[in-house]
C-alpha cells in the first residue's frame, strides 16, 4: 500500500486526491479556504466468491447478516470483495475527516473520441487527451497499468460522494474532483470562450461533468419506513413487542405498538417533508441562451450546461443556473442567497488583456467578476455589442448553491461527551441486564418454573433495564427549548447543538451589523487646501466645486433600477450626502445616452441638485484657512465660518454635471474602487480613487500628503469613526468613452498607471454607531465567565499588493506606526497590506462595548512575513505608544512581571497569517489573550474559529451572514443575524438583528443540558426502579400485571418525563456551567446513590409486609398473571409509585440554571394528581381500578399508612442526597482529590501565562521565526 500526496490540484470545497499506484489506498489532503480536511479512499475489487457465500450465510442467519450489513456497509464491501489498486476498483471505502465512513459504487461510461482536459477557447489542433480519463501518454504508458482494452481507452470511471463526482485520471493515479479539470483556466482563456463549444465537445464534457443539477434525494414513504424500522432503536421496539405478546402483556404491547407507530408516521412525515422542502430550494431549471462555435444561439435547458459554454444573459435579469464568469458587459446581482446582504452587488467583466489576464482564474479572487449559482441577476448592461455574455464554471454540486446544499444535506456531525457517554451508560445497562437474566434464569429454574417461560422472562428484563423510550425521552428538553426559541424569533434548524450552547465558553462577534448598526452614516469631510487638513465639514454639499465634491458625487458603483439607487450603503450615503443625482439610459434603450457636452458616451451621468436646493452660504476653503491659526482647528466646523456677501471665496451655485467613463468596483485585495469620469468642456479624463487611507495615500505624490497624515487618522479612528480616503488625477491619455474601456482591471498596468501618482484630497469619515444592545449584552457575557472576541474584516477579504514609483519612499507621518511598522513601498517587491476595518477603530468599539473595560491594556500584535534576507518578525506593541500617547515610564514597564493584568492582544489579518505560518508555537498563546481580530478575510474567521476548537474551546460564532458563513459553519454553534438562504447553513438564525439573541440562545443550551441530564437519570432510574422490582417479585415465583407495566410506564413515567422538560431556563445569566459528561462522579454518584436507596425501600417494604400477622404468602407453584393479586406484588406496587414520583421531582432541578420547579404549572398539576391517585390506590383502592390493576385488598390501615410514611422518608432522603451532592459533597470530593491538571488546552494554558515570569507577552521585542527546512520525500 502507498501512498503519494497531490498537492495543489484540489478545489475549494477541497477533497484533493493522492495517487494510489499500486496500492489500495489514497489519503485525500486540501486546504479549502485555509482549513485542512483529510480522506482516506480505499479501493475494493467484487469477488463473486465471496458474493456467493454472504448470500448463503444470510439465508442461514435468517436475515440477520444483511441487517449487519444495512447497519454497517463498509463490512458488506469489506466482507464482498478484496483490496486494490484505485484504478482497478469497484468500491471505494472513504473515511472523511471526522472518522466517519461511507461506501460508493466506481460507475464508468465510454467518452468515444471527445478530449477531456483543454483551456475553453483553445483551436481543435491544441486540443490533446494528454491527460484523458482512463488513458495515458505514450510515455508515461510503460510504467503504468493497462486497466482497459484499447477497444475501451476512453472510459471515464468516477464515483459520486455527498452530490460531488471525483473522476480517475490516470496521469495523476488518483480520484479528483470533477471541478479539478477547470483550476487552470486564466482570464484569457475563459475570454476565449466567446465562441462556444462544438457539440461534441459539449457532449463529452455532459459526459464527464454529468447534469448540471443539485439534486437533492426524497425517499419514498415505503423506503423511508423501511429504512427506519431497521434501526437499531426500532429493532429493539419490534422485539419488545414480540416478546410482551408471548407473555401475555397484550394490552401493553398493543399501546407501544400504536405509540411508536403514531410516533414512526409523524418522523417519516417530518423527514420527508424537510428533504421536498430542501429539493424545491435546489430545483432549478431554465431556460438558458448558449453561443455555438458556427455563430448561432441555441436555447437549452439549464441542466445541460457545460463548463466552458457561453451563455447570454438577458437585459432584465435571470437566476443563475451555474456559476459563470462575466466575460462582457455589467450585471447587477442580488446576492442574498450566498452572502444574507440585501444590497445588490455590481458586477464587471473579467480582464481581457494585460497582466491581469494571465491571472489564474479563481470564483474567490475574482467575486467581482463571477456570476454565482443562485443569485439573481436584476439587470444586465452591454455598452460594446448587443450582448452580455458570460462563461460556466462550474456546475452542479461544484457551484456556491451547491456548496451551500451540500453543507446542509452533510452537516458536520455534532461531537458532544453527553452523547458519546450516554451511549456508553445504555451498554452499562444492557451489562447490568445481562447479570440480572443470568440472576433470573437461576431463580426461575429454582422455582421449577418451565423453559419457554423462564426464556420469555430472562428476555423480558433487558426491556425493563434499557427503556425503548430512552433516545425519544432525551430529546425532550431539546424540542422544548427549540420552541422556546421559535416564539422568540430564533430559529434552529440543528435541535442537537442546542444542548452544546449550554458549555459555550466563548464567542465571536462580527462588528459591522452585530455589534454595530448595519449602515454607516456621513459624519463629514475632511478636505484639504495647500497641503494642509481643514476643519471637518459636516454638510458635504456645501463644499465649492472642485475634485473634492466630484470624488464624492462620482466615485462609487450606484445604479438604477426602476428608477431607485441600488448599490454599496457606504456608496449612497456618500452619494446622498451630497444631494447629486444619478442619471443613466433607461432599460428599454438599445444605445448609451450621448450628451453633446462631454462629446463622448458615457455609463452615467451625476447631476448636481436643483439651484434651488443648494445652501446659500458656503464658504471657501481658502476663507476657512485664514483660521488655521486656533489651536482648537481640529473641532471647529468651517461652515460656522459665514462669509460676507462681498467675499471673493464665495463659491458659485453648481452647474457642471460629471459623466462617468468607466468604474472600478471596490475589491478588497485593492483596498480600493475607482471611477474615470469628464467634466463637460474638457477633453482629459480624471480617475477619482477612493479606499483604506494607508493604501490611497500609498498611491498618492508624496507631496500631496499632510504631514499629519497619521495624526488626523488616528484622531476619528480612536474615536470610533470610519474613515476612507479620497485622490484623484488627471488623465490626459483618456479622452473618449472607448479609451476608457481599453484600460482593464485589477493589479496590472493600465488601471496601476491611472491609479499612481495621485493628488490626495482629503478623508471621508463616516460614522458607525454602536447598537444599544451590544454594551449590556457584552457585561453579561464577561460577568458569565463567557468570553466574547470580536473578529471583523470587509466582506470580500484578502490581502492586496501596493507599488510606487522606483526607489523607497515613506509615506509623511507614517514611520514606526503599527500598521505599516517595518514596510518599505517601492514598486519591485509588493507587500501584504492589511484590508478593511482600521485597527484603531475596532478596538475603540470593543472599549465601548466593553469586550475591554477602561482600565485594561491592549497590545498591538505586529507581524511582518519574510523578506529576501530578513525572517518574519514578531512585536508587541502597547496601544498608547502606537497612537503617538506619551506614557509614564512605570505604566509600561515589565520588569519584575508588572505588564497589567489582564492585557488585551490585537492583531489584524495580515499579522494572524504571519503568525499562523511562521510562529505557529505562540499562536496559541496569542489566541488565550486575544480579544480583537481586525480585517480578517472570511477564510481567516474560519481558520480562528478552527484555531480556538483546537485549544478545546465551545465557540460561539454571531455574525450578520454576509461574509462569516464559513465561520457560523465552522463554529460549535452558528447563529446568523441574516434571515437570507445562506443563513439556512447556520445552526441557528435570529429574526433580531442584535446580539441579544446569544444570551437567550446559552441560557436555553444550559437549561436544555440541565434537562436532558435530568430526564435520562430519570429515565435510568426508572429502569432500574423496575428492574429491582421486577428481580424481587422474580425471587417469589411472581411479577407485576399487564396494567401495571402500563400504569407506571404511560400513566407516570412517560407524562413526567415529556412534561418535566417544560421548565424554562433561568433568568439570569451565572458564571457556573451544567456538568457536560455523563460519566462523571456527580452524575454516577447521584444514580449509585439514589439506585441504593430505592433498593432499601422496596426490601425494606417486601420485608415488613411478610412480618405482617395478617400476611399469607402467594402461590408460587403458579407464576403471574395467575398468582395476581398478592399481598407481595401490591406494596410493591405501591412503594415503586411513590419512587417514580418522588425521582421525577428530585431530577427535576432549578437553579441556577431553571427556573423553578413550581413555574412550571402543568408538571406540578400533573404531580399532584398522580400522587394523589397514588395516595388514593395506597389508602382505598375500590372498584374497576383495583380489579384492572389486580391489587390485594389490605384492611390494616396503620400498614398502609406505614407505606406512605416509607414513601415520605424516601421522598426527602432522595432531595436531601441531589442537594447535598450538588452543593457540599462535589465540593468536598474536589478537595480530597490531588489537583489534576485541566483536560482542557486553554485552561492549562491559561494557568501557564498567569505563572510566566517575566510576563508575557514581551513588549517592544522583536521576536524572529526560526528558518524551517523543508524536505520532500517521494
Amino acid at each position: 500500500m502507498s501512498q503519494q500526496p497531490v498537492a495543489g490540484q484540489i478545489s475549494q470545497r477541497g477533497l484533493a486526491a493522492m495517487g494510489a499506484g499500486e496500492g489500495a489506498m489514497a489519503e485525500l489532503r486540501a486546504s479549502p479556504r485555509g482549513t485542512v480536511s483529510l480522506q482516506e479512499v480505499t479501493g475494493y475489487q467484487t469477488k463473486p466468491w465471496r458474493v456467493a457465500l454472504c448470500h448463503a450465510c444470510s439465508v442461514l442467519t435468517a436475515g440477520l447478516l444483511l441487517l449487519l450489513f444495512h447497519w454497517k456497509p463498509s463490512l458488506e464491501v469489506r466482507v464482498k470483495c478484496e483490496p486494490c489498486a484505485l484504478g482497478q476498483a469497484d468500491w471505494v471505502i472513504i473515511r472523511d475527516r471526522f472518522g466517519q465512513r461511507f461506501t460508493t459504487r466506481v460507475r464508468t461510461e465510454v467518452l468515444g473520441e471527445g478530449s477531456l482536459e483543454h483551456h475553453p477557447g483553445a483551436r481543435p489542433e491544441d486540443r490533446r487527451t494528454s491527460i484523458a480519463i482512463g488513458v495515458t501518454d505514450e510515455e508515461e504508458s510503460r510504467d503504468t497499468i493497462r486497466l482497459h482494452q484499447k477497444e475501451e481507452k476512453n472510459v471515464l470511471r468516477y464515483y459520486l460522494f455527498e452530490g460531488l463526482r471525483y473522476v480517475w485520471i490516470e496521469r495523476w493515479q488518483a480520484y479528483c474532483k470533477v471541478s479539478v479539470l477547470d483550476e487552470g483556466w486564466t482570464c484569457a482563456d475563459l475570454h476565449l470562450s466567446q465562441a462556444g463549444l462544438d457539440q461534441q465537445d459539449h457532449n463529452t464534457r455532459r459526459k464527464i461533468y454529468g447534469p448540471n443539477l443539485i439534486e437533492v434525494p426524497v425517499k419514498s414513504y415505503a423506503r423511508l419506513l423501511v429504512e427506519e424500522v431497521l434501526n437499531p432503536f426500532y429493532i429493539f421496539q419490534v422485539f419488545s413487542i414480540v416478546l410482551w405478546v408471548c407473555d401475555a402483556y397484550y394490552y401493553y404491547a398493543a399501546c407501544i405498538f400504536l405509540i411508536s407507530t403514531i410516533s414512526l408516521g409523524l418522523s417519516l412525515y417530518e423527514t420527508r417533508k424537510q428533504s421536498t422542502t430542501l429539493q424545491n430550494m435546489a430545483k432549478m431549471s431554465v431556460g438558458v441562451r448558449v453561443r455555438r462555435p458556427d455563430g448561432e444561439e441555441a436555447v437549452v435547458s439549464s441542466a445541460d450546461l457545460v463548463p466552458g459554454d457561453c451563455i447570454s444573459l438577458p437585459s432584465d435579469g435571470m437566476l443563475v443556473p451555474c456559476d459563470a464568469a462575466l466575460l462582457t458587459g455589467e450585471c447587477m446581482v442580488n446576492e442574498s442567497m450566498l452572502t444574507g446582504e440585501s444590497v445588490p452587488v455590481m458586477k464587471t467583466p473579467l480582464p481581457a488583456c494585460g497582466g491581469a489576464s494571465s491571472a489564474v482564474y479563481s470564483p474567490e479572487e475574482h467575486r467581482r467578476h463571477t456570476l454565482f449559482c443562485g443569485t439573481q441577476v436584476i439587470q444586465a448592461k452591454s455598452y460594446v455589442g448587443k450582448e452580455v455574455l458570460a462563461v460556466v464554471t462550474r456546475t452542479g454540486f461544484c457551484t456556491a448553491k451547491g456548496d451551500l446544499i451540500t453543507s446542509i444535506l452533510y452537516p458536520k456531525p455534532v461531537s458532544f461527551k453527553f452523547y458519546k457517554d450516554s451511549v456508553k451508560f445504555v451498554l452499562f445497562l444492557a451489562v447490568l441486564a445481562f447479570i440480572g437474566t443470568l440472576y433470573s434464569i437461576l431463580i426461575l429454574v429454582k422455582n421449577q418454573v418451565p423453559v419457554g417461560q423462564i426464556i420469555i422472562r430472562a428476555l423480558d428484563l433487558v426491556t425493563v433495564i434499557v427503556p425503548p423510550a430512552l433516545p425519544a425521552a432525551m430529546t425532550v428538553g431539546t424540542i422544548y427549548a427549540q420552541n422556546r426559541l421559535k416564539k422568540q424569533g430564533i430559529f434552529c434548524i440543528s435541535p442537537p447543538r442546542i444542548n452544546l450552547c449550554g458549555k459555550i465558553r466563548l464567542v465571536c462577534f462580527d462588528k459591522t451589523g452585530t455589534l454595530t448598526e448595519e449602515g454607516l452614516d456621513v459624519w463629514g469631510v475632511v478636505p484639504l487646501e495647500n497641503h494642509r487638513f481643514m476643519p471637518i465639514a459636516y454638510e458635504p454639499r456645501q463644499l465649492p466645486a472642485g475634485p473634492l465634491l466630484y470624488a464624492l458625487a462620482a466615485c462609487h458603483t450606484v445604479s438604477l433600477l426602476r428608477a431607485q439607487p441600488i448599490g454599496d450603503p457606504v456608496d449612497l450615503k456618500m452619494m446622498e450626502s451630497t444631494g447629486w443625482r444619478l442619471e443613466m439610459m433607461e432599460e428599454d434603450d438599445g444605445e448609451l445616452p450621448s450628451f453633446q457636452q462631454f462629446g463622448t458616451k458615457v455609463l452615467a451621468v451625476m447631476k448636481p441638485p436643483p439651484e434651488a436646493e443648494q445652501p446659500p452660504g458656503r464658504v471657501s476653503p481658502e476663507e476657512a484657512a485664514l483660521c488655521f491659526a486656533a489651536p482648537e482647528w481640529l473641532h471647529l466646523p468651517w461652515q460656522e465660518l459665514v462669509p460676507s456677501p462681498d467675499s471673493p471665496f464665495s463659491p458659485q451655485k453648481h452647474q457642471s454635471p460629471v459623466g462617468i467613463l468607466r468604474r472600478f468596483p471596490f475589491s478588497s485585495s485593492l483596498q480600493r474602487t475607482s471611477v474615470l469620469a469628464k467634466l463637460p468642456g474638457e477633453d482629459a479624463a480624471q480617475a477619482y480613487v477612493k479606499g483604506a487611507p494607508e493604501m490611497v495615500a500609498s498611491l498618492c505624490r508624496k507631496e500631496t500628503v499632510p504631514a499629519d497624515f497619521s495624526q488626523m487618522l488616528r484622531f476619528y479612528t480612536t474615536d470610533g469613526f470610519r474613515v476612507l480616503a479620497l485622490a484623484y488625477k488627471p488623465l490626459s491619455m483618456v479622452t473618449t468613452f472607448e479609451e476608457a474601456l481599453q484600460l482593464t482591471s485589477s493589479l496590472y498596468p493600465h488601471r496601476d498607471s491611472a491609479e499612481s501618482s495621485l493628488t490626495f484630497l482629503g478623508f471621508l469619515v463616516m460614522k458607525n454607531v454602536l447598537k444599544p444592545e451590544s454594551e449590556p449584552v457584552i457585561r453579561l457575557l464577561r460577568n458569565a465567565n463567557i468570553r466574547p472576541v470580536m473578529v471583523t474584516g470587509d466582506s470580500a477579504g484578502g490581502t492586496g499588493t501596493l507599488g510606487l514609483g522606483q526607489g523607497e519612499q515613506h509615506l509623511p507621518g507614517f514611520e514606526d506606526r503599527w500598521w505599516l511598522a517595518n514596510i518599505t513601498l517601492d514598486s519591485s517587491t509588493p507587500l501584504p497590506l492589511p484590508a478593511g476595518d482600521n485597527m484603531l477603530t475596532a478596538v475603540n468599539v470593543a472599549r465601548s462595548c466593553r469586550m475591554v473595560e477602561p482600565k485594561e491594556q491592549v497590545l498591538f500584535v505586529s507581524a511582518c512575513p519574510p523578506s529576501h534576507d530578513k525572517p518574519a518578525a514578531l512585536k508587541f506593541i502597547p496601544a498608547e505608544l502606537s497612537q503617538g500617547e506619551e506614557q509614564p515610564e512605570e505604566g509600561l514597564c515589565q520588569q519584575d512581571g508588572c505588564l497589567p493584568q489582564p492585557c488585551h492582544l490585537a492583531l489584524n489579518g495580515k499579522s494572524f497569517a504571519v503568525v499562523r505560518e511562521h510562529f505557529p508555537e505562540l499562536l496559541p498563546k496569542i489566541l488565550i489573550r486575544a480579544t480583537v481580530f481586525a480585517r480578517m478575510s472570511p477564510d481567516q474567521k474560519t481558520q480562528l474559529v478552527c484555531s480556538l476548537q483546537e485549544l478545546n474551546y465551545c465557540v460561539g460564532m454571531c455574525g450578520d451572514g454576509a461574509n462569516d458563513c464559513g465561520a457560523l459553519k465552522a463554529a460549535d454553534v452558528g447563529i446568523s443575524l441574516s434571515e437570507a438562504e445562506a443563513s439556512v447553513a447556520s445552526p441557528f438564525t435570529s429574526r433580531l438583528a442584535n446580539i441579544e439573541c446569544v444570551p437567550t440562545v446559552i441560557r436555553e443550551g444550559r437549561c436544555s443540558l440541565v434537562t436532558s441530564f435530568g430526564v435520562f437519570k430519570y429515565m435510568a432510574l426508572y429502569s432500574l426502579v423496575q428492574f429491582v422490582s421486577v428481580l424481587l417479585l422474580y425471587t417469589i415465583n411472581t411479577n407485576l400485571s399487564d396494567f401495571q407495566f402500563l400504569f407506571f410506564d404511560l400513566i407516570i413515567t412517560t407524562t413526567v418525563a415529556v412534561l418535566m422538560g417544560r421548565t424554562g431556563p433561568a433568568k439570569e445569566l451565572g458564571a457556573e456551567r451544567p456538568q457536560g459528561a455523563l460519566i462523571s462522579v456527580l452524575v454516577l454518584g447521584s444514580l449509585l446513590l439514589q439506585t441504593a436507596l430505592l433498593i432499601t425501600v422496596q426490601v425494606l417494604s417486601y420485608f415488613i409486609t411478610v412480618s405482617q400477622s395478617w400476611y399469607v404468602p402467594l402461590n408460587s407453584t403458579v407464576t403471574a398473571p395467575q398468582n395476581l393479586p398478592n399481598y407481595e406484588n401490591t406494596v410493591i406496587f405501591c412503594v415503586t409509585g411513590f419512587q417514580y414520583l418522588i425521582l421525577a421531582v428530585a431530577m427535576s432541578k432549578g437553579y441556577p440554571f431553571r427556573e423553578p420547579l413550581y413555574t412550571n404549572v402543568l408538571f406540578l398539576v400533573v404531580l399532584v394528581i398522580l400522587f394523589g391517585l397514588m395516595i388514593w390506590l395506597t389508602l382505598y383502592p375500590l372498584g374497576f381500578p383495583k380489579t384492572l390493576l389486580k391489587l390485594q385488598g389490605i384492611d390494616d390501615l396503620n400498614f398502609k399508612l406505614l407505606l406512605l410514611g416509607i414513601a415520605t422518608l424516601n421522598f426527602f432522603a432522595a432531595f436531601v442526597l441531589e442537594t447535598a451532592l450538588d452543593h457540599g459533597l462535589l465540593s468536598c470530593l474536589r478537595k480530597l482529590r490531588r489537583k489534576k491538571a485541566s483536560k482542557k488546552l486553554f485552561k492549562r494554558l491559561e494557568k501557564e501565562l498567569s505563572q510566566q515570569q517575566p510576563s508575557w507577552p514581551p513588549l517592544n521585542e522583536p521576536l524572529f521565526a526560526t528558518p524551517r527546512l523543508s524536505i520532500a520525500v517521494r
